[in-house]
């Protein structure tokens, strides 16, 4: 392994390790001195690949954010909104389940957005257009009468919310199944 690929491995795992620092004790009790603790690394150290913990906070937000583009309802087609949107989180729910980190950063998503959170990170994750992408989508079901009538924002955001519930739960529980997603989209029906 070369320098630069033993640097970028380092760096991940302080990422990987502040993630789970984020979401288990939060960010503000979080110390970056606990980070150093946990990878292992002086603090000092650590420095050299992040200047504060707000830019961890960054990075990870930006990971995340990163991360929602496989959400693509264009991509959907001719396909169904309901089966579009079963596949999706059948797929999600794998990926998560074998790259378990995915569930915490849907948590750490979800917290970046709150007030109070580091202006930058608060932006990055309330840029993230899922609930938007979601409601066009729900719209388009509307149409074809595969999902009850309504404001589709609103439907959007109790889907999502329903989702992110689901991830945080997970988090904290690695050995909970993962729900049928036909269960999720059922409510929108």
């Amino acid at each position: 392994m070369t320098r630069k690929e033993q640097k970028e491995e380092r760096r991940k795992q302080i990422l990987m390790t502040a993630l789970d620092l984020f979401v288990s004790k939060g960010y503000y009790d979080t110390k970056i001195t606990d980070i150093a603790a946990a990878v292992p690394m002086s603090t000092g150290l650590l420095f050299h690949y992040f200047e504060s913990k707000e830019e961890l906070l960054v990075e990870l937000v930006k990971m995340g954010a990163a991360g929602t583009g496989s959400f693509d309802p264009e991509s959907a087609g001719k396909i169904p909104a309901d089966i579009f949107l079963t596949g999706f989180l059948k797929q999600m729910f794998s990926y998560a389940k074998e790259q378990p980190w995915v569930f915490n950063m849907f948590v750490l998503m979800g917290q970046a957005r709150r007030n109070g959170m580091p202006e930058e990170a608060r932006n990055i994750a309330l840029s993230v257009g899922s609930i938007d992408m979601t409601a066009t989508l729900i719209a388009k079901g509307q149409k074809e009468k595969i999902f009850r009538e309504g404001d589709a924002r609103v439907m959007s955001v109790f889907f999502w919310a329903a989702v992110q519930g689901i991830m945080e739960e997970m988090a904290m529980n690695k050995d909970m199944p993962s729900p049928d997603p036909e269960w999720i989209v059922s409510m929108l029906k």
